[in-house]
């Protein structure tokens, strides 16, 4: 115990600070100067949501794990990911954490929506138990698919975000498949009509006007995903200047990957180097306190965040993008288009208008990047 925390306290007196040098630091779609803005990337850092290993949580499932040390990495970097989609819809990618300064009921709405119990929508309890339907045991190690392909499932019960959610399966974005879903009609699936829009209903404990307004808007916010392979062992050079444009646009959600068995999430990068948040330390679970309110420190990184060469990356990963509007999706599309006529770029996914007539069904099949066949298109 005492060596890992020994290591963990050197790792971060190594990663103190950022290089000092001329070229930018990107952050979620945003670009800084480490000369002139150094505090303010560390303020937009400080203010993701960090989730780590917790221990002393209630047992999962009842009778299962009180901690997810060793095994709840990838989970964590689900959470995160996930955790930044909910930040952007109801704060804003200009909201900031400042330690000590009264947060907004908005911000607790979406931590709470995290926190270690069974009742969360996001938790890892929630997390754990939904990855049995994916074949995965609770304690199990997930890639970065599978974590996707969870979240995607618990994200359909919180009608308070009302959130599309779109896995884009076999390197290949559908636009069609996109538009339909973000476009259908509040809320989600099923045959279970939602109360009118005079009711009273609390959307499971979050205030009434968040669900009449989301009804009658013509688009759910839509968070994409798109678990890749990069190579067969290693990152293949040739889409590593893709990967850094992904961190550029205001629509990133970030990464979620690693080294091999070890997860973490990217949130950028400076030079070669990507910049991300290490889920790996243990801290206690976090109880509301005697007035009720959350102590929220803990969920944040109030060090400088670790970095590591790109071409350590693990060729697994999965993308993240939002967008919050239709506008910021057809942003994105030509976004993507424009990136694809940049010299030395090799494209990580396709973007096509509606479904390729060869191709099965993603959602039946549920292959992982590294089953799905790389070279038939």
């Amino acid at each position: 115990l005492f060596l890992a925390t020994l290591t963990y306290d050197t790792l971060r007196f190594e990663y103190e600070d950022f290089p000092e040098t001329k070229e930018p630091v990107w952050i979620l779609g945003r670009k800084y100067s480490v000369f002139t803005e150094k505090e303010e990337i560390l303020l937009d850092v400080t203010s993701r949501l960090w989730f780590t290993y917790r221990k002393n949580f209630p047992a999962i499932g009842g009778t299962g794990p009180t901690s997810d040390t060793g095994w709840g990495c990838m989970l964590r970097c689900g959470q995160m990911i996930f955790a930044q989609a909910l930040v952007c819809r109801h704060l804003g990618r200009d909201w900031r954490w400042m330690k000590g300064k009264r947060q907004m009921d908005n911000y607790f709405n979406v931590l709470n929506a995290f926190i270690d119990k069974k009742d969360s929508y996001y938790s890892i309890h929630q997390i754990a138990q939904m990855g049995v339907g994916e074949g995965k045991s609770i304690g199990q190690w997930y890639g970065p698919n599978t974590v996707a392909q969870v979240l995607k499932k618990l994200a359909t019960f919180d009608t308070w975000s009302s959130l599309a959610v779109h896995i884009a399966m076999d390197n290949t974005v559908v636009m069609e498949e996109i538009r339909r879903l973000c476009q259908s009609n509040f809320p989600c699936a099923g045959a279970a009509a939602c109360p009118a829009v005079e009711s009273d209903v609390l959307y499971n404990g979050y205030p009434e006007e968040a669900g009449v307004r989301d009804r009658l808007s013509l688009w759910k916010p839509l968070v994409l995903l798109i678990p890749l392979r990069l190579g067969l062992t290693e990152i293949n050079e040739a889409y590593i200047e893709t990967l850094k444009h992904c961190f550029m646009m205001p629509q990133s959600l970030g990464v979620i990957g690693g080294k091999p068995n070890s997860a973490h999430y990217f949130i950028g990068y400076v030079g070669e180097e990507l910049i991300y948040l290490d889920p790996h330390t243990t801290q206690p679970a976090v109880e509301p306190n005697d007035s009720g309110c959350l102590p929220d420190e803990s969920f944040h990184c109030q060090h400088p965040p670790c970095r590591m060469s790109i071409a350590e990356l693990d060729p697994s990963i999965a993308v993240g993008f939002f967008c919050n509007t239709e506008e910021d999706f057809n942003d994105w599309c030509q976004q993507i288009k424009k990136l694809s006529l940049v010299r030395g770029a090799l494209p990580m996914f396709e973007l096509v208008e509606r479904q390729p007539s060869h191709f099965s069904n993603p959602d039946v099949l549920n292959l992982t990047p590294g089953e799905a066949t790389q070279g038939d298109r």
